[in-house]
């Protein structure tokens, strides 16, 4: 399976690349390819000052050894081995009309002394950040999450939009990233879904991405904005850099796991600001945007 699933994420990498490079019309990725002392490494790509993205990385890494100490507590297990993989990205867009997006897929392996598969499970989702709300953004977007995971069991969009909503929650500021989408972790051989299962409903969620994404730039991007749009894009991205730093589970795991810095912290935004006790002004679309993230909502 982690031989399947890496393949599938160099491949969908390729995919995703050269259409945001597309769209973007100007800049291209830079790829560095890095090895990790301990064992693995990966395929980072980034995309910087372009016409349609500011920021960009699109990153897969294999990576195995010894569990580090801080993750076998995290676990409680003692003296295991694991593999995991998967593809990040995250996309900052230069214009404030255009939403940010992130998508992470994964797969994760632990082994006992012996060598023997003790565990092993997917995890993955993908999710929208808008600084500007379109309602009907939102609802595409949601849209296809829903159909892909709608392919595979009805029960999932609800349930790991659910998920989605909890988990992208910034607790110290009572406020959501963004609007969501799909978030779903653990996903382990159980009655009715083996990991053969868990794979397609994966790779369906991950072949998804372009089409929930890039008809919301392609809308979005002609879009005039202001100087001081940009500043409320600017504050917002402060708030999404909070939330990586604070609170994501990927970011801890990778500096737990020594992973290659660079990579981890490419979700970071090259321009941000931190006005103190900002408030956006009474009526506005800004202030509606507040309000709409203080609580879940159903797009679909």
């Amino acid at each position: 399976m982690k031989d399947i699933f890496y393949t599938y994420i160099q491949n969908l990498q390729n995919a995703i690349t050269s259409k945001l490079e597309e769209v973007d019309g100007k800049s291209k990725f830079r790829e560095d390819q890095w090895i990790r002392p301990e064992g693995g490494g990966g395929r980072s790509r980034v995309i910087e000052n372009g016409a349609v993205f500011e920021k960009g990385g699109v990153n897969i890494s294999a990576v195995h050894g010894e569990l580090p100490q801080s993750m076998q507590n995290y676990f409680g297990v003692k003296d295991a081995d694991f593999f995991a993989c998967g593809l990040s990205l995250v996309i900052h867009p230069k214009s404030p009309m255009i939403p940010t997006v992130h998508a992470n897929w994964r797969y994760f392996e632990m082994y006992d002394k012996k060598g023997n598969i003790v565990d092993q499970w997917f995890g993955g989702g993908q999710d929208l950040t808008p600084y500007y709300l379109f309602d009907e953004d939102a609802i595409h977007f949601h849209s296809v999450c829903k159909k892909a995971c709608d392919a595979h069991n009805p029960t999932f969009y609800p349930d790991y939009k659910k998920k989605c909503d909890e988990y992208f929650w910034n607790a110290h500021r009572n406020e959501a990233r963004g609007v969501g989408g799909l978030f779903f972790d653990y996903c382990r051989t159980s009655e009715g879904m083996s990991m053969q299962n868990w794979y397609n409903f994966v790779a369906e969620v991950g072949d998804s991405f372009l089409e929930a994404y890039i008809p919301i730039v392609i809308k979005r991007k002609g879009l005039e904005y202001t100087n001081k749009q940009r500043d409320w894009q600017e504050i917002r991205r402060g708030r999404y850099v909070e939330f990586n730093l604070v609170h994501d589970k990927g970011t801890l795991f990778g500096l737990r796991t020594n992973g290659r810095i660079e990579s981890i912290l490419m979700s970071l935004p090259p321009h941000v600001q931190w006005r103190y006790d900002h408030h956006p002004e009474e009526g506005s679309e800004e202030e509606r945007l507040l309000k709409i993230l203080q609580k879940p909502i159903k797009w679909v």
